[in-house]
């Protein structure tokens, strides 16, 4: 990897604790600058003890680590830790101080004048979709779960730090709160793309959220480190399919997109298009279906045979086709629209403008995936 495009190096760190016990066995990891990395794997595998080592508060027994540049393993740590973002999993917050002072605890050791902090608290509150006006004086006990969580994110952001540490941030959240809490630190990253470790058991947050997964066994050993469609696709070891899952091929669906060149395109007629000519174009393509766009492309529905007898328009005759997906979707997202409303097909629509560009159906769905799995399998 490109050590400019690297913000965080692992270089043979390890960690022995004083009984012997081995946390982490020597290993190597990048961290691409701007990316999610995951660590995931059962406990006591040693994912907490190699983020905690990136900003020292577990000393690493061998090896440096170097961040953006910098062997942080010969700097002050309590400097190191003032410019790293760090989110718990039980956030934390300081129950006497209000919300806006929480978040603007990293800029108040940095010596920030009081209007200074205070804007750069609403700021972040906004960010993470907690109004000001409604949030920044309340108390952390006036907050709910999935709050407080936000506000512990907007706190680790307020010095505005290249690296977050998140250890397992929404693991004690009830899965809607999880949910909308994922989504929104997904569009978050969008906006700051920060370089994130990001530690968890859950093998399906990692696929949602790492643009990496490293994946650990106990013992501290690092067993793969690759993209998520990879790990589900070719897991490296016997340990790492175990550990995904034998429903790994269901999981991938979620990290494999939609390829339009491999749509199927049934026959489609003109909403304009007499009920005849409607007719022909069914008999000719030796079908009973046919999708109904406008001169534009864009999709109004679908018509059948058995409604196309007498004269008229095929815009008499049109009817809704509720399976419908964006182009930048997943396959997962596509197979819910097929399940959701029982359709025997779902459309694949352009992004931004909705124009027509083909039909997955469920046999269609389970070529791509198989089609993805197989380059994988083969590039390794």
């Amino acid at each position: 990897m490109d050590a400019t495009q690297t913000m965080i190096q692992l270089e043979d760190v390890s960690k022995r604790f004083p009984d012997g016990t081995v946390a982490v066995q020597p290993l190597d990891l990048s961290v691409p600058r701007g990316e999610i990395v995951c660590l995931v794997g059962p406990s006591g595998c040693g994912k907490t003890t190699t983020m905690k080592m990136v900003n020292r508060l577990v000393e690493p027994t061998t090896g440096r680590i170097v961040l953006d540049g910098e062997d942080v393993t010969r700097v002050d740590p309590v400097q190191l830790r003032r410019r790293t973002g760090y989110v718990i999993q039980q956030v934390g917050l300081f129950p006497h101080q209000r919300v806006w002072e929480n978040v603007a605890t990293v800029p108040s050791l940095l010596g920030w004048d009081r209007a200074r902090r205070r804007s750069r608290a609403d700021e972040l509150l906004e960010l993470v979709g907690l109004e000001p006006g409604v949030y920044r004086d309340r108390w952390p006990a006036q907050l709910s779960g999935g709050q407080r969580q936000r506000v512990g994110v907007a706190r680790a952001l307020a010095a505005d730090p290249p690296v977050l540490l998140m250890d397992e941030p929404f693991s004690a959240i009830d899965p809607i709160a999880r949910d909308r809490l994922q989504t929104e630190f997904l569009r978050v990253q969008e906006q700051v793309r920060k370089t994130i470790l990001f530690v968890t058991h859950d093998i399906d947050e990692a696929v949602r959220l790492g643009d990496r997964i490293a994946v650990f066994r106990q013992g501290g050993v690092l067993e793969q480190y690759d993209a998520p469609a990879t790990v589900l696709g070719a897991p490296a070891t016997p340990f790492v399919a175990d550990f995904v899952g034998a429903d790994r091929g269901l999981r991938r669906l979620a990290v494999t997109g939609i390829d339009t060149a491999e749509l199927d395109k049934p026959p489609v007629v003109a909403v304009d298009d007499s009920l005849a000519e409607a007719r022909t174009t069914l008999a000719g393509a030796g079908a009973r279906f046919a999708l109904v766009l406008d001169a534009d492309t864009r999709l109004h529905g679908y018509v059948d045979a058995d409604r196309l007898a007498g004269e008229g328009s095929v815009a008499d005759r049109v009817r809704r086709l509720p399976a419908a997906v964006s182009a930048d979707a997943t396959l997962k997202a596509a197979m819910g629209e097929l399940l959701q409303h029982d359709a025997g097909w779902v459309a694949v629509l352009e992004p931004g403008t909705d124009r027509y560009l083909g039909v997955l159906t469920p046999s269609s769905l389970h070529a791509a995936l198989r089609h993805s799995v197989d380059a994988d399998t083969d590039g390794r």
